[in-house]
């Protein structure tokens, strides 16, 4: 086997799929591209901020499915009170993944080895069987197979009657993690966070461990805010399934009562609600490709946002403090929509009519912050690379907007419903496919089945020396 693969990204993703190659293919070439200095960290683990912590405890968060405490050997190296319950800062995490990274490089397959470009991909040209990808540098790279993994997106723009305040304003920060994104927010500054999940959380803290100290509004539709996990070291365990839910109407009805009546069913038995939703993940994948497309439209429309705070929930300590800052009157969440911005010299007017409520209320704040959550429609973000491969009929989007079409085998799939051949994705957008695909358990399968695929692909590509001419 020989070849060249490309990984565009260096976050999570890209990164266990670069190691899983070097790992286990010989004589391959692993070229990772990602746009900042810092190889496997991406935005979620590049954070330097103590406060931000794991939502998965350590003990799941292992690289690989095979060796589920190869991340905790590695925190308890550096800090012996870890255990599999902790959830330790997300900095150390990052540090894990370099380390994976490397040992990676270091204990490599026969004949493969790993380059670094930071650069940003502007294109990918599929060309015969393999691929030319040009970089922002002016470099172009022949390549065999390109992965994307590409990681997540600033979020979009809530929706607004004038949304000119979005691209006008100096106190509009659309990607809060975006280097220096919050150094203007004063520290006694009134602030408004769009979305009350678990990058408002984040947010919040990260305003408070830089000294600020004025009063926070949090708004959603719904007001809703992560629970928490329970502080324990025990796995999940996968004996509280719903009976009818796997056999019964796919709907999202159906689900929903399925489950609620699971859950009293097990609260009658003095169990906790946890149990069912983790019992629920082998299965997540399957029912959800039972759905059809109307389904999951009115299950995004009525019961995503239901299952985002009990399914994606925040590390014990994280709510513990959101919730002593919620009882001091520091922060307030509110369930409403914003309607508009009215910014003026000293702040910005921002009017938003609460759940319920007849009329509109105004707020003034110094800084309007979106916490959405990454934005997943390739046809509103901000992405060259998308957008080239879009226009061209390379991708296609997904019809609910969750992300791009990927082939069971992690084939990006064309406008015309065909799977690449040399074109592969992995990464949070397998939520269109799978719908469970943002969560390290969840990505590191991905990761490793599609070095697998690639390997597997290479092998088929490469001539048969018994046919070679003499």
């Amino acid at each position: 086997m020989s070849g060249t693969i490309v990984v565009i990204g260096g976050g999570f993703s890209g990164t266990l799929v670069a190691a899983n190659l070097l790992r286990a293919a010989p004589g391959v070439r692993v070229i990772l591209v990602n746009r900042s200095g810092w190889m496997a960290r991406g935005v979620a683990y590049g954070t330097r901020t103590e406060a931000h912590v794991l939502n998965v405890p350590a003990g799941r968060m292992s690289a690989y499915a095979g060796d589920d405490e190869h991340f905790l050997r590695f925190a308890r190296e550096r800090d012996p009170s870890v255990t599999g319950g902790t959830f330790v800062p997300r900095r150390l995490y990052g540090e894990y993944l370099e380390s994976v990274l490397e040992e990676a490089e270091a204990g490599a397959a026969p004949g493969s080895t790993l380059e670094h470009r930071v650069d940003h991909v502007l294109d990918v040209q599929p060309d015969g069987t393999g691929a030319r990808v040009r970089l922002a540098g002016g470099e172009t790279i022949v390549a065999d197979r390109v992965v994307l993994a590409l990681g997540n997106f600033a979020p979009a723009h809530p929706r607004v009657a004038d949304s000119s305040f979005y691209a006008r304003s100096p106190r509009y920060v659309r990607d809060p993690w975006r280097p220096g994104a919050l150094d203007a927010v004063a520290p006694d500054s009134p602030v408004l966070l769009l979305g009350t999940g678990l990058t408002m959380i984040d947010v919040l803290l990260d305003l408070r461990a830089r000294g600020h100290r004025g009063p926070v509004t949090a708004i959603s539709r719904r007001g809703l805010m992560p629970l928490a996990h329970r502080e324990h070291t025990a796995h999940p365990t996968r004996e509280h399934l719903p009976p009818d839910l796997a056999d019964g109407p796919a709907t999202a009805r159906a689900y929903l009562r399925s489950v609620r009546r699971h859950v009293r069913t097990v609260a009658a038995q003095a169990l906790d609600w946890r149990e069912v939703i983790a019992a629920l993940r082998p299965l997540t994948v399957a029912l959800w490709k039972r759905l059809p497309v109307a389904e999951r439209r009115r299950f995004l429309r009525h019961v995503a946002v239901y299952w985002d705070v009990h399914r994606h929930r925040a590390a014990p300590q994280l709510s513990a403090r959101l919730a002593g800052l919620v009882a001091e009157g520091q922060v307030q969440p509110q369930a409403g929509r914003v309607l508009s911005y009215a910014e003026r010299e000293d702040g910005v007017d921002v009017t938003f009519r609460p759940r319920g409520a007849a009329e509109p209320t105004t707020l003034t704040v110094g800084a309007v912050i979106n916490c959405t959550g990454p934005a997943s429609d390739p046809r509103t973000l901000e992405e060259p690379l998308l957008q080239a491969m879009s226009a061209r009929g390379l991708l296609a989007r997904d019809p609910l907007g969750l992300g791009i079409e990927v082939g069971d085998g992690y084939a990006v799939r064309d406008a015309e419903g065909r799977d690449s051949e040399v074109l592969f994705y992995v990464g949070p957008f397998l939520k269109a496919r799978d719908w469970e695909a943002t969560a390290v358990p969840e990505l590191r399968v991905h990761a490793a089945k599609l070095a697998e695929v690639l390997a597997a692909s290479l092998d088929r590509a490469a001539p048969d020396p018994a046919l070679a001419p003499a």
